[in-house]
C-alpha cells in the first residue's frame, strides 16, 4: 500500500523526460533545491546529516499563503497539523498530541530565538505572534530529550525574519479580505557583518467568519543582535502582544448543517456565548536576552535569561477568569568539539529553568461582566531539566548520537478563598518525580546526497497547570505524567542532480497513562489518564523543479515551476483504556485522522509574476472515545498570486491576492473532542478572498 502511495505523489513531480533520464547529467538546468540547515538540537547540521525527524517551513513557504494565519504553512508539513478553533485560537498536533488539548498548544515546546515561548506550566500562547514577521519555523517531531527536556509530541523553534547584510529597509504593508479582515503592518531592518537590528509592527482587524469570532490583535517586535568581538555575540529581542478575540463555541451536528456560521446557541437550561459575550483578551511582553562566548574554536556556550509578563481576561459560558501571570528562567549549553582516534566528536550538555507566579481568580461569568467570586488561587510552577548529547562520526559515513535529560516539575497551589474556612488544607502541592527522558539515534551517509538514520528516544510529559486546575474548580489530585518511547526509521535526501528532495519516516510512538480530555456541562474541559496508546504512522515530503529556465537572467534566480507534496499515513489506536464503566481498548485514537496530504506548485516567472495554487485533504476522524461520531472528510484548495519586484533598485513591491476554500467546502476544523451535548464541531471558514500590498524601499 505505502509503495503504491508514495508513487502516486512523486509521479505529478517528475515530467516524463526526468524520469527517463535519471542517470544522465544535465547541464540545461543550472540550479538545485537548497538544503535546509537545522539548528535542532544544537550542531546546525544539514537536514540530510541530522538522525531525526526534522520539518522546516521557510519564509517563501510563509510567503506563498495568506500572511495573517498560520495554518496553512504548518500544515504543509506532513505529521503536523495546526487548527484553527476560532479566529487566532490555535491548536497544533504533532504526530497526534492534541488529543490533551482542547485549545492552545500543550505537549509541544516552543522557543522563539532560543527563549522559551512555552511557559512554566507547559502551555503555549501561538496566536501572540504576527505570521508575517516569522522568517522560520522548525519543528522536531517525537520526543527531543536531549535539548529540549520533557515531552512526547516534540519541540517546535521560531524565528523572526533576518535583515540582509550590508543593506538597509523600510517597508509598510496592507490586506483586506473576507469577514472584516484588514491588517496594517511596517517594519524598519539594517544589517551589518557584525551587527543586525529589525523593528515590526502589525495590526489586525477581522469579523470573523462566525457569529461572535471577531479579533483584534496589535503585536509589536524588536529582534537585534551585535557581535563586539570575534568570541562575543549578544542579542535581544523583545515581543509585545495586545490580543482579543470572540469565541463563537462548539455546535451540534444538526446546527453545522443547518448554519456553520451561527455561535452556540443559548438554551432553556444555558445561555449561548453571545448571551455570555464569551471572549479572550491578553496583553503580554516577552523580553530575552541570549549571550554566546566562544572560549575557543572548539569550546562555546550559549546562555539566555528572559522574563515575562501577562494579564489575561477571558468570559467562558459559566465563569469569567481573571489571570495575571510574571515568569522568568533560562537555559545554558555548553559544545565541545574534539577528536578521538581521527574521529570528530561533539559533545552538549547543559540545563534549562523555568519558574512562574499567577494570580487567578474565577468569578461567575454574568454576561460578560464578573459575578460571585468563586475561588481565587495563586499558583507558583517550577520546573528544570538538564541534558547532555554526544555525536561521533564512525567509520564508513556512520553518525552515532546518543543523549538525554532529567526532568522535574512542581506546583504549588494556594487556594486563598478557602483559607478561612479550610486553614490547614487550603494549599495543594504536587511535585512530579524525577525523570531521565534517553535518546539514542545512527545515521548512515548512503550516498553524498541521501542518508538514512533510525533512533529510539523517551519521553515524559506532565500535565500542565489547566490540566492539574480546569476551570470547573476543582484540583486533579490524580492526574499522571504521559511517559512515551518512540521508534523510527527514515531516509532523505536528493535525486536528479539535486532537482528533486524527499524525506520518509515511518514510526511507532507508544505512550503510557495517556491523558485524554472530556468536557462538562458547563464547557469546562476535564482530563484523566486513558492507559496505552500505540500511534503508527508514516510520513513523506517531496518537492521538485518541473521546469527552469536554461539560462537565468539576472534576478530571476527563483523563476520557474516546483511542486510538493506531503503525505501523512496515521495507524492510531488505544491499547488497553477503559473508562466510565466502558472498554474502549482498540478504538481509534480520538481526533486523528488516518491520511492527510497537502500538495501544491510554485510557478514565478522572470518579470516577477507569481502563481502559488495549494490543496489540501483530510480524511474523516473520531469525534469521542468511543467512536460513536465522526467528523467528514474533506478536501480544500486554495491559491495565492501576484507579482513581486524583481530585487534590482531601491523599490521593492509585492501587490497579491489570494482565495481560500474555493470550492466553499463546509468542514470543521479544530473539533471539540469528547464534548458535552456532542457540540463537537468548530466550523471552519466558507470560500474567503484576501488581498494586499507591501511596499518596501531598501538602501
Amino acid at each position: 500500500m505505502l509503495p503504491r502511495l508514495l508513487l502516486l505523489f512523486t509521479l505529478p513531480l517528475l515530467p516524463a523526460s526526468l524520469l527517463a533520464q535519471t542517470a544522465a547529467p544535465d547541464t540545461t538546468r543550472p540550479v538545485a533545491l537548497p538544503e535546509a540547515t537545522v539548528v535542532g538540537y544544537g550542531q546546525n547540521l544539514p537536514l540530510r546529516r541530522t538522525a531525526a525527524s526534522v520539518g522546516v517551513v521557510d519564509a517563501r513557504t510563509l510567503d506563498r499563503f495568506s500572511p495573517v494565519s498560520l495554518t496553512a504553512a504548518v500544515n504543509t508539513l506532513p505529521g503536523v497539523r495546526l487548527e484553527e478553533r476560532a479566529t487566532a485560537s490555535y491548536r497544533l498536533s504533532v504526530r497526534g498530541s492534541t488529543l490533551r488539548s482542547p485549545f492552545g498548544v500543550r505537549n509541544v515546546k516552543v522557543y522563539y530565538h532560543d527563549i522559551p515561548f512555552t511557559d512554566a506550566s507547559g502551555s503555549t500562547a501561538l496566536n501572540l505572534l504576527d505570521v508575517a514577521s516569522l522568517g522560520r519555523i522548525e519543528v522536531l517531531k517525537g520526543p527531543a530529550a536531549s535539548g529540549y527536556g520533557a515531552g512526547t509530541g516534540g519541540a517546535v523553534l521560531l524565528s523572526s525574519r533576518q535583515p540582509t547584510p550590508g543593506e538597509t529597509r523600510a517597508q509598510a504593508g496592507f490586506v483586506a479580505g473576507s469577514f472584516g479582515l484588514r491588517r496594517y503592518s511596517a517594519a524598519v531592518e539594517t544589517g551589518t557583518a557584525a551587527t543586525s537590528l529589525r523593528v515590526s509592527y502589525a495590526h489586525q482587524a477581522a469579523t470573523g467568519y462566525r457569529e461572535n469570532s471577531a479579533l483584534l490583535r496589535d503585536v509589536l517586535t524588536l529582534d537585534g543582535e551585535f557581535r563586539p568581538s570575534d568570541q562575543r555575540t549578544v542579542s535581544a529581542h523583545v515581543l509585545y502582544s495586545d490580543l482579543s478575540y470572540q469565541l463563537p463555541g462548539g455546535l451540534t451536528r444538526a446546527q453545522f448543517e443547518q448554519n456553520p456560521r451561527q455561535a452556540r446557541p443559548s438554551t432553556a437550561v444555558a445561555p449561548g456565548t453571545v448571551a455570555q459575550q464569551a471572549a479572550y483578551a491578553s496583553r503580554t511582553a516577552l523580553v530575552g536576552l541570549t549571550h554566546e562566548y566562544r572560549f575557543t574554536p572548539a569550546v562555546t556556550n550559549q546562555t539566555t535569561l528572559y522574563v515575562t509578563g501577562g494579564a489575561i481576561r477571558t468570559p467562558f459560558l459559566v465563569d469569567y477568569e481573571r489571570n495575571t501571570t510574571v515568569g522568568w528562567g533560562g537555559r545554558t549549553a555548553f559544545s565541545y568539539r574534539t577528536t578521538v582516534a581521527g574521529r570528530s566528536l561533539r559533545l552538549r550538555a547543559g540545563g534549562e529553568w523555568q519558574s512562574s507566579f499567577e494570580s487567578s481568580r474565577n468569578y461567575q461569568n454574568r454576561a460578560g461582566t464578573p459575578g460571585l467570586l468563586r475561588y481565587d488561587d495563586e499558583i507558583r510552577t517550577s520546573t528544570g531539566f538538564g541534558f547532555a548529547q554526544a555525536e561521533l562520526e564512525l567509520p564508513a559515513g556512520l553518525l552515532a548520537t546518543v543523549g538525554g535529560s532529567y526532568n522535574r516539575l512542581a506546583y504549588r497551589i494556594a487556594r486563598v478563598s478557602a483559607a478561612a474556612l479550610n486553614p490547614a488544607g487550603y494549599e495543594f502541592r504536587r511535585d512530579f518525580r524525577p525523570v531521565v527522558s534517553p535518546r539514542v539515534a545512527l545515521l548512515k551517509e548512503i550516498t553524498p546526497q541521501i542518508s538514512a538514520y533510525a533512533s529510539v528516544s523517551g519521553g515524559f510529559s506532565p500535565p500542565t497547570e489547566e490540566e492539574i486546575r480546569p476551570s470547573d474548580g476543582s484540583l486533579n489530585r490524580e492526574l499522571q505524567a504521559e511517559r512515551g518511547t518512540s521508534y523510527e526509521v527514515g531516509t532523505r535526501g536528493q535525486l536528479l542532480r539535486g532537482r528533486l528532495t524527499f524525506d520518509v519516516a515511518a514510526y511507532e510512538l507508544r505512550l503510557r497513562q495517556t491523558i485524554v480530555v472530556r468536557s462538562a456541562a458547563g464547557g469546562a474541559s476535564l482530563f484523566s489518564n486513558a492507559g496505552t496508546t500505540r500511534q503508527r504512522g508514516v510520513e513523506a515530503a517531496l518537492s521538485g523543479w518541473l521546469w527552469q529556465p536554461t539560462a537565468p537572467a539576472s534576478g530571476s534566480a527563483g523563476a520557474g515551476l516546483r511542486a510538493f507534496a506531503s503525505y501523512s499515513f496515521n495507524q492510531y489506536r488505544f491499547g488497553r483504556y477503559e473508562s466510565g464503566g466502558n472498554d474502549f481498548s482498540g478504538n481509534r485514537l480520538t481526533g486523528t485522522a488516518p491520511h492527510t496530504l497537502t500538495t501544491g506548485f510554485d510557478w514565478a516567472e522572470k518579470r516577477g509574476f507569481y502563481a502559488s495554487p495549494t490543496v489540501a485533504h483530510q480524511a474523516r476522524l473520531p469525534l469521542n472515545d468511543a467512536n460513536s461520531e465522526y467528523a467528514a472528510g474533506y478536501w480544500t484548495f486554495g491559491v495565492r498570486a501576484g507579482w513581486r519586484r524583481p530585487a534590482r533598485g531601491h523599490l521593492q513591491t509585492d501587490v497579491f491576492a489570494g482565495l481560500d476554500n474555493a470550492t466553499d467546502r463546509r468542514y470543521s476544523l479544530g473539533n471539540d473532542l469528547n464534548a458535552f451535548g456532542s457540540r463537537f464541531f468548530q466550523p471552519a471558514p466558507g470560500r474567503n478572498y484576501y488581498t494586499g500590498a507591501l511596499v518596501g524601499w531598501r538602501w
